[in-house]
């Protein structure tokens, strides 16, 4: 579908393409940070690894947990189920779905599919809902590593044992006197989206945190 059809097709909606084209270059908030230039020349061995998962679409999604209708069309935009049990994820094909309230989703998507996306919502979703498109708004943070879980135990007071925090848990909690949307993608792995404007802070955090356990840099 052209971009044309699909403005045409949502012209009752303030619906804006948020990607900018091959003239521009997309710059996540933590561009400044070089961690490129981290990965290659820095510490190879450590008890923590970090990577930007950079440049995704971030998409809020309200609607009704008990429309059947509802819950079906947003599974055949996205290709995955909203999660419905508290606290929980699903991922499917890169779009991964965070439970934030009862009526609430985060969706992350490539950042290339999100104004598609969008789109799609507004033309198949029937009944109240509301979309937002938040993508240039945040990040997200991908940390791993033997003792990265003693390193979010610096960070923020959610009890991360793995009978309490298991694998697809998700929670919107304080982090580094900031704030986060933490889920576990594996035993040792996690996934922080953080705000654009506390980017910076969190990562300064991060590395202090780090600090006795050594800290890699992944591109």
């Amino acid at each position: 579908m052209s971009d044309q059809t699909v403005e045409a097709k949502t012209s009752e909606f303030a619906l804006m393409n948020q990607l900018p084209d091959s003239s521009i270059q997309g710059e996540s908030p933590l561009h400044h940070v070089g961690f490129e230039t981290l990965a290659e020349h820095g510490p190879k061995t450590g008890g923590v690894v970090l990577r930007e998962l950079k440049l995704l679409g971030h998409l809020t999604l309200r609607c009704n947990p008990e429309s059947k209708e509802q819950l079906t069309a947003a599974k055949k935009i996205l290709g995955v189920d909203l999660p419905l049990a508290p606290l929980t994820s699903d991922e499917k094909d890169g779009v991964s779905v965070r439970w934030i309230a009862p009526d609430e989703w985060l969706i992350l998507v490539p950042g290339d599919k999100a104004y598609s996306i969008e789109a799609s919502f507004r033309n198949n979703m029937p009944g109240h809902y509301s979309i937002v498109n938040s993508s240039g708004g945040s990040t997200v943070l991908q940390v791993s590593g033997d003792q990265v879980v003693d390193m979010l135990k610096r960070c923020t007071p959610v009890d991360l044992h793995i009978k309490e925090f298991p694998v697809g848990k998700v929670v919107s909690t304080v982090f580094a006197k900031s704030g986060a949307v933490i889920r576990r993608t594996g035993n040792t792995q996690f996934e922080l989206v953080i705000r654009r404007s506390f980017a910076d802070y969190i990562w300064l955090w991060i590395q202090d945190a780090s600090q006795s356990f050594g800290l890699v840099i992944e591109k």
